[in-house]
């Protein structure tokens, strides 16, 4: 009996070893952990007073609300509903033929072909808002659809899905064939919708191989869609996402070609 005894002590403290890891071991993945992300200003000895951890310069910048059809006073105005003289047609760079409303909106004149701002940009903050059209005509991709595109080349789709399925990665929101939106929150069609667009530019080396990704974050009509979003590369209608390098590029507005009739107004960047 006293050796099944010990034999079963010894037993159970060979689980109990497997089961638990050593102090040393938990201390030290702890560390390890820890360790991943050293930020080199708080190296130094800690503060002992509040006033250890303020400061006072540079001064942030004052720019005004954009909330209520405000525009941020650093702002670059795109479209203001005045004129098309900013954008130009981008197959041959002739001026945007679309057409000029009495709104204060632009819709797309059909076949005339996508348009693109004169300025380029690389990090931006984009307000622009759009709306499909009324009465509602065709169904799936070919009902109002367009696109916004950041560097002339990373597309994120607008479409009127209201009542109108279509596959996910190419829906209103989506980041084309590549990313569907979190959530749709799209406008009755016919009415107005926004988005506030963060995007961050791809970076690449010197001999042009991408080393960091470009990033999408959205907000449609005030809803997150897309939460810093990954952007793979081109946004092809047929094949893999490319990623030529680039450096900055235009805002490009989409004429689907199908009678879309999507309008925009109230367009404008922030540089980041």
């Amino acid at each position: 009996m006293n050796k099944l005894r010990a034999l079963g002590v010894l037993c159970a403290l060979l689980l109990s070893s497997c089961q638990e890891p050593s102090k040393e071991k938990v201390s030290s993945d702890i560390e390890n952990r820890d360790a991943v992300i050293v930020y080199e200003e708080y190296k130094k000895p800690e503060p002992t007073t509040p006033e250890g951890t303020e400061y006072y310069e540079p001064k942030v910048p004052v720019v005004g609300s954009a909330l209520n059809g405000n525009i941020p006073s650093d702002a670059i105005v795109l479209f203001d509903g005045t004129s098309l003289e900013g954008w130009m047609h981008v197959q041959d760079s002739t001026a945007a033929k679309w057409h000029l409303n009495e709104d204060g909106s632009m819709t797309v004149a059909d076949k005339t072909g996508n348009i693109r701002t004169k300025q380029e940009f690389g990090d931006v903050q984009l307000h622009i808002e759009w709306k499909s059209p009324l009465p509602v005509q065709r169904d799936g991709q070919n009902r109002g659809n367009s696109g916004v595109f950041l560097n002339g080349i990373y597309e994120v789709q607008v479409l009127d899905n209201n009542n109108n399925d279509t596959y996910v990665n190419g829906q209103v929101g989506a980041i084309y064939k590549q990313g569907p939106p979190l959530a749709m929150a799209s406008a009755p069609t016919g009415e107005w919708n926004v988005y506030d667009i963060i995007y961050h530019a791809p970076e690449f080396n010197e001999e042009g191989g991408k080393i960091k990704s470009g990033t999408l974050t959205v907000f449609h009509n005030g809803v997150v869609i897309q939460d810093h979003t990954e952007i793979k590369g081109t946004t092809p209608y047929i094949g893999w996402p490319k990623n030529p390098a680039h450096g900055k590029g235009p805002l490009m507005l989409q004429d689907h070609g199908d009678d879309s009739r999507v309008s925009y107004r109230n367009i404008w960047v922030r540089e980041l």
